[in-house]
């Protein structure tokens, strides 16, 4: 027996299966290669096609040569390098290229089918949406415990609603809430501050908004991170470069300006395509000079929070401050008969609770303070943990942090509920309205704005604002509310003696009960479109007698005709209209505000025509078309007039001296500034 013969054959052996594997991989190889072909190709088998309808594309192929590496999404959709890679990701995942001939049927990715529509329905059980916002965060807390303690008023407005609604059908959206301040990647500075008597008004409003869209009956996702709205929203693996990988499959999103910069970081392409969807919840207001990126870069208007390019409606504010923005609101706590009743009963006549939960509120305040000891017993709500803040005078009755359910017994004990000037419109002011608090406030004068107060420098709005709380002293006012400067001691003082001998009933405006801040979102969802494409109203063949305006008698203003019609829908309904004229310097806001109503920015697209002027009987000599926030005007010591040639900048929001702004205006319910008679 040779050992060695065996050994042999085995080795043979071993080598000719190699060599079969090695006959059998290369096969499998050309065989791949042959069907990849079509598809992935090599530089000289795919030429960048040269259409006119897609002029970036050869510009986008250059860069994907130079950067595709740069962000791993691009290999995530299939990009490797090649001519064929960059033009299937450039015309089915972007939309810069042509879809190549042969990827018609087989490559290209096949139409979404519209979700069957599903209508919605009250929803009036709260556990599930406190167990939808989770927990972890002390905001997540103090959120859920406000639903939950406000559940029951709700829970009738939402009757009130429907009844009120007669059985009108409304289609079921679906909506993402990211509430982007509480995210770690933006800081969250607000849970821990939560315990310790920092800002809870944004909390106050975000809990009342995703109360009212449940309520409402729409299907909601929460997130309050960055991981969990990348995963909502369906954004590929990389650093945000490349578009969501699927169609976003939300109607509407409702978020702040920290998580528009998350969105607009991770969604790519996507975000410009989608973000006429997004809701802006934000306090202060963005006006149009501001939020146009160009305009506002080019005239001084730039800041940290402008430039997003949206129609502004888009944004959502605390208060109505101005008809260029979407007024969102909160709710406070109402009371029944009885519970009022028992109120005006229990008053004390010389208990004043000052508002100011932080002790920087309180310094400087000595004189103030010191004249109103001689009259009101003066309590306190300021945070500290192991000894009483020096800033707060020793004969003040400071509780400390209270629950919200132990504020609220407070003021319904106190005569008065004074401020310091700071915090700025805050919702503590309505809640002690409400319990039948009066409010005693500074006047500003100068008026703080971004050109003067730190407070509001950078902030994306020029408003003027005359005191502590503007809606309290322009919707409210007296008795309720006093405003009074506090530079004047005698003033001060004086204003202190007259309200002791006050009296008021507990009282809320109708926007701010739970009924008024429902029915205000219904309108919003139901007729608030902003991703319908802008195209002006064909008045091309406007005259004065087919002009669907016609001027008053007294030859002061102009109304819509009520035969007039428009095939461009509007919500407002065109018939709330009403085409003012402003004096020189005054802006469009104010105007509208002399004659009773309110200024309304999605009219602008109608009276943006010189044959307005005429029938306002304006003398035109010349007519110039430019992008300026205060257009259309009128300068009329030189009679020049001017249209508005960017729609992004109708504001009703700002002035000059030298000109006469046209102003469209329409009517509004009492008690509900952001919608009109016909509006609901």
């Amino acid at each position: 027996f040779d050992p060695t013969v065996g050994l042999m054959e085995r080795i043979q052996a071993i080598a000719q299966n190699v060599s079969d594997i090695a006959m059998k991989v290369d096969q499998i190889l050309r065989n791949s290669l042959v069907n990849r072909k079509p598809v992935e190709g090599r530089r000289d088998q795919c030429e960048v096609p040269r259409d006119p309808n897609y002029p970036d594309c050869s510009g986008k192929v250059e860069w994907m040569r130079a950067r595709w590496t740069s962000d791993p999404c691009y290999a995530f959709f299939g990009v490797d390098g090649t001519e064929c890679s960059f033009l299937i990701y450039l015309s089915e995942v972007e939309w810069f290229c042509p879809v190549l001939p042969w990827r018609n049927q087989t490559g290209a990715a096949p139409a979404t089918k519209p979700s069957p529509r599903v209508l919605a329905a009250f929803q009036r059980e709260i556990s599930y949406l406190l167990e939808l916002i989770g927990s972890g965060k002390e905001s997540l807390i103090f959120m859920k415990k406000r639903i939950r303690r406000l559940a029951t008023q709700w829970l009738r407005a939402s009757y009130k609603l429907e009844e009120k609604l007669e059985g009108k059908q409304r289609d079921q959206k679906q909506i993402l809430i990211h509430i982007g301040f509480l995210t770690e990647e933006s800081g969250d500075v607000f849970s821990p501050r939560v315990l310790k008597g920092g800002p809870l008004g944004e909390m106050v409003q975000w809990a009342d908004i995703l109360a009212v869209l449940f309520i409402l009956g729409h299907n909601l996702k929460i997130t309050v991170s960055l991981k969990e709205l990348q995963s909502n929203l369906g954004v590929p693996p990389g650093r945000g470069n490349c578009p969501l990988t699927v169609p976003l499959p939300f109607d509407l999103i409702y978020t702040d300006y920290h998580g528009l910069q998350q969105m607009k970081q991770h969604m790519g392409l996507s975000f410009k395509k989608y973000r006429c969807r997004i809701r802006v919840i934000d306090t202060f207001g963005t006006e149009p000079a501001y939020n146009h990126e160009e305009y506002a870069t080019l005239h001084g208007y730039r800041t940290n929070w402008g430039y997003w390019n949206l129609n502004a409606k888009q944004f959502m504010t605390m208060f109505p401050h101005t008809p260029d923005n979407s007024f969102m609101g909160f709710v406070s706590e109402e009371l029944n008969k009885t519970e009022k009743q028992l109120i005006k009963s229990n008053k004390a006549n010389n208990m004043a609770v000052v508002y100011g939960k932080e002790a920087s509120i309180w310094k400087g305040k000595e004189k103030f303070l010191a004249i109103l000891n001689k009259y009101m017993e003066i309590h306190g709500t300021v945070y500290y943990e192991t000894q009483r803040p020096h800033e707060v005078p020793s004969f003040v009755k400071n509780h400390g942090l209270l629950p919200q359910h132990e504020f609220q017994q407070l003021l319904r004990k106190a005569k008065l509920f004074i401020g310091f000037g700071f915090p700025y419109e805050g919702p503590a002011p309505l809640e002690a309205i409400a319990n039948g608090c009066i409010f005693l406030q500074s006047r500003f004068n100068p008026s703080h704005s971004s050109l003067n107060h730190e407070f509001f420098r950078g902030k994306p709005t020029s408003r003027e604002v005359s005191s502590q709380h503007p809606y309290a002293q322009d919707f409210i006012g007296k008795p309720h509310v006093w405003t009074v400067d506090y530079n004047n001691s005698d003033e001060f003082e004086a204003a202190i003696k007259a309200i002791m001998r006050t009296k008021v009933d507990p009282y809320l405006p109708y926007e701010y009960t739970s009924e008024g801040m429902l029915e205000r979102i219904h309108a919003y969802i139901q007729y608030q479109d902003f991703c319908a494409v802008a195209v002006p109203p064909d008045t091309s063949a406007m005259k004065s007698s087919t002009s669907p305006f016609f001027l008053q008698p007294n030859s002061t203003h102009l109304l819509w005709a009520h035969n007039a019609s428009t095939s461009l829908p509007t919500w407002p309904p065109v018939n709330s209209m009403q085409v003012w004229l402003s004096e020189t310097g005054q802006a469009c806001t104010s105007t509208c505000q002399q004659h009773g109503l309110v200024c309304e920015p999605e009219f602008f697209k109608f009276i943006n025509k010189k044959e307005v002027f005429q029938q306002l009987n304006i003398v035109c000599d010349s007519t110039e078309s430019e992008m300026n926030h205060l257009y259309p005007a009128v300068a009329e010591n030189v009679r020049e007039c001017y249209l508005q040639k960017e729609f992004l900048l109708f504001s009703c929001a700002g002035y000059n001296s030298k000109y006469q702004r046209l102003c469209p205006c329409r009517n509004y319910q009492k008690g509900q500034v952001a919608l009109c008679h016909e509006c609901l």
